[in-house]
């Protein structure tokens, strides 16, 4: 979840303070797909998901002591309309317990350190990067992490990195979809692109807030509809720049089922259905507003807050089984998981997935793509 990504003039947080968060329940369609670009299947009986603590979490959040004091120093005292929360190891341990989540790819949520400037942004950005390997130390086989960036200080960004992959062995970085208005796509991204793919990062890719007045002004937090859109626009923008092209070594995870990206597919690759597309030379590569059915399809979607069949008959419209990935939101999502009632963080996961699907989906995935976490976990 997250807030403004930036700071005015007085040091107050662009982004309006929302008194709590919306919390409600939401009903879900009990539809099933075979695999990618199958039809709905009939709706079948919801199956139990795998026993023990087999979980691994590629969206989970934290928030380091110093960190957390500077965000509420900032006024960031909500991110994306959700009270900043606490975070601590402990706590963390005792969520995954509880849902059997074996480990947890922390990462920082927005506003990043964006919120501060050169070489506080430096510093804040080496701090959580350096707390989360401690923790590789402390809990071995219980987190992992990627690293926050001094984004959008392009050269600083490159610096740390370098450092925390090469150096801090840190899983993969996690990248806003937007900085300062500037989406993830724009060429002024590029270098850092490059040394990305130089390193087969994995790139996990959260949605920023956006500044009041360029918004709609709804009474509803971002983390509801905002953050699902902003996610889109930064998908799209890679996409029709060229950059999951250029930059194949890449895997970029889209957060929340990948916001819109699933519905509007057609929509978004409508180009290729006019009279340019289906004359295109076949022996010539298609530009890449010609190729997004292929390039969606080779996102990693999260199941965040989106463990419903309505959201994962959609994804798997898109892409196949092998691209999603269990994500939970914590803590970001205490209110809908309050660690009472049900161990399942996302029973809706079984009205589409069977249980050794369930276990693709929650485990094998997510370790196929992190292969220090998998050793450190024991895969």
């Amino acid at each position: 979840m997250t807030e403004a990504a930036s700071q005015s003039k007085t040091g107050v947080s662009r982004r309006r303070m929302l008194g709590g968060a919306i919390a409600g329940t939401f009903g879900v369609a009990a539809t099933a797909a075979a695999g990618p670009l199958a039809s709905a299947a009939p709706i079948r009986q919801r199956q139990n998901a795998p026993e023990g603590t087999y979980r691994i979490d590629l969206h989970a959040h934290f928030l380091p002591p110093d960190y957390r004091a500077a965000l509420l120093e900032h006024g960031h005292f909500t991110i994306g309309g959700y009270p900043t929360p606490d975070w601590s190891p402990e706590q963390a341990i005792a969520f995954m317990d509880y849902y059997g989540i074996a480990a947890q790819a922390l990462s920082v949520s927005d506003p990043g350190v964006s919120f501060l400037s050169g070489r506080e942004a430096s510093d804040m950005a080496r701090y959580c990067n350096t707390y989360a390997a401690g923790l590789f130390k402390s809990h071995p086989s219980r987190f992992g992490a990627f690293a926050v960036l001094p984004m959008p200080d392009i050269a600083a960004s490159i610096t740390e990195a370098i450092y925390a992959l090469d150096e801090l062995e840190l899983d993969g970085v996690i990248l806003l979809s937007a900085y300062d208005g500037v989406y993830l796509g724009d060429p002024r991204f590029e270098p850092l692109m490059i040394a990305l793919n130089q390193r087969n990062a994995y790139v996990f890719v959260h949605p920023a807030a956006i500044p009041d007045n360029a918004k709609p002004a709804l009474p509803l937090p971002d983390f509801l509809e905002e953050f699902t859109f902003d996610t889109t626009r930064a998908a799209t923008m890679m996409m029709f720049t060229g950059v999951t092209q250029r930059y194949p070594n890449i895997r970029f995870q889209l957060a929340h089922a990948g916001g819109t990206v699933p519905f509007l597919s057609h929509r978004i690759g409508i180009a290729s259905e006019t009279v340019i597309g289906k004359m295109w030379p076949q022996d010539l590569p298609k530009a890449s507003l010609l190729d997004t059915r292929q390039q969606i399809a080779n996102f990693y979607y999260d199941t965040a807050l989106s463990g419903s069949a309505a959201a994962m008959s959609s994804v798997l419209a898109v892409t196949a089984r092998e691209h999603i990935v269990f994500g939970s939101d914590w803590p970001f999502s205490a209110m809908t998981l309050p660690q009472t009632g049900s161990h399942d963080p996302a029973p809706g996961l079984s009205d589409i997935f069977n249980a050794d699907q369930r276990m693709e989906v929650e485990r094998l995935n997510p370790l196929r793509q992190l292969p220090r976490l998998a050793q450190a976990v024991g895969q």
